[in-house]
């Protein structure tokens, strides 16, 4: 059953606890999100660390739906390693810059959490949820949080902050707004039969 403890024998007798299968979870999610925050970073520059086509970002909060704090985790980890180092930014700026993208996920999976909504969005209440939280407030303080905190760490100069911003909340706003409620309408229904699935 769902989140009880269960073990997995492999062809040598071997017990897997359930911790190591969602360590392997949050591994594999940190892979995928470095490696589509690097290519969307590299292959779309508008200043150092920010894309016009950061596509990644809704799965990082799909994922933050489905397996909670893992997902969580692994969009941080997945902004400071990809957007962050791979793409050049010094250790010390990526690891507080990259918590714009950790209030891009924590932020609609405290509201869902919240307002009881689901994450098959069954109702206006459920889509109001994701747009205010999940679409526009979000991605808003994300913006704000990277523009200040690249100019803070001496990445891009004080004229270029406003305009990082705005083109930050705009791009995310609306690659948020397009694919997330997709990939929860489409996608919650399969996720949640799987054992892994930890949800709201």
């Amino acid at each position: 059953m769902k989140h009880e403890l269960w073990y997995d024998q492999d062809d040598v007798g071997i017990s897997r606890p359930p911790l190591l299968i969602y360590l392997s979870l949050f591994l594999l999610l940190v892979l995928i999100h470095s490696l589509g925050a690097r290519y969307f970073v590299f292959s779309y520059p508008i200043v150092p660390g920010v894309s016009s086509l950061y596509l990644i970002v809704a799965l990082m909060i799909v994922c933050a739906l489905w397996f909670g704090i893992l997902g969580i985790l692994a969009a941080y980890f997945g902004c400071l390693i990809g957007a962050g180092i791979l793409s050049g930014l010094p250790v010390g700026v990526s690891l507080y810059w990259s918590f714009a993208d950790l209030w891009q996920v924590l932020i609609p999976y405290l509201a869902f959490r919240y307002f009881h909504a689901s994450p098959t969005l069954n109702n206006r209440s459920d889509i109001m949820v994701l747009i205010i939280f999940g679409v526009l407030i979000n991605n808003f303080l994300g913006a704000v949080w990277g523009g200040y905190t690249l100019e803070f760490g001496g990445i891009i100069a004080h004229s270029q902050v406003s305009g990082t911003i705005f083109r930050w909340f705009i791009i995310n706003s609306l690659v948020s707004g397009l694919l997330v409620p997709v990939l929860l309408v489409f996608g919650t229904p399969w996720m949640k039969k799987q054992e892994l699935y930890l949800g709201i």
